[in-house]
């Protein structure tokens, strides 16, 4: 209803063709938006995760982002202004605020970890190192389970 008397006031105010073309030119911003904020989002996104870190504050950015986006699509000038708002970075940050200390993010694999950021190459997950062992040179050394063959080779194979 408030959509409907802000159409009117409008039209009032400027003229029909006018309020169509204000209305066309707000959906074509919010499409424009969309590719130009989504985009970068998206970037922050891929940035974030590659180095390991928990992506939820670009998350909820980029939810934020396509959220404003059809706000403006949609016909409406109250649609519009709340659109426009949620595109400002502030207002984003605003909204990240009161909501992630309410946000759980549940990963599988080698998952996401809070804290100081640490330069990590792809090799490094929290903290351990990768070393890599030729077949002869590894013997799997489990005290559950006896040794293969006589074990000499065992003990031979343990450097």
């Amino acid at each position: 209803m408030a959509e409907i008397a802000t159409f009117v006031l409008v039209g009032r105010e400027v003229g029909i063709w006018t309020t169509l073309l204000l209305v066309l030119l707000s959906g074509l911003v919010g499409a424009v938006l969309l590719r130009i904020q989504g985009l970068g989002v998206l970037r922050r996104i891929s940035e974030t995760t590659g180095r390991g870190v928990d992506p939820g504050r670009e998350l909820v950015h980029g939810v934020m982002i396509v959220l404003a986006a059809f706000l403006l699509i949609i016909p409406g000038f109250i649609t519009d202004i709340f659109g426009l708002l949620l595109f400002i970075p502030a207002v984003r940050e605003a909204g990240w605020q009161l909501v992630k200390s309410r946000l759980t993010i549940v990963t599988s694999g080698t998952g996401f970890r809070r804290g100081p950021e640490t330069s990590r190459g792809p090799d490094m997950r929290h903290g351990s190192k990768v070393i890599d062992l030729d077949d002869d040179e590894f013997s799997h050394d489990d005290p559950r389970r006896p040794p293969a063959g006589n074990g000499a080779d065992d003990k031979d194979r343990l450097r």
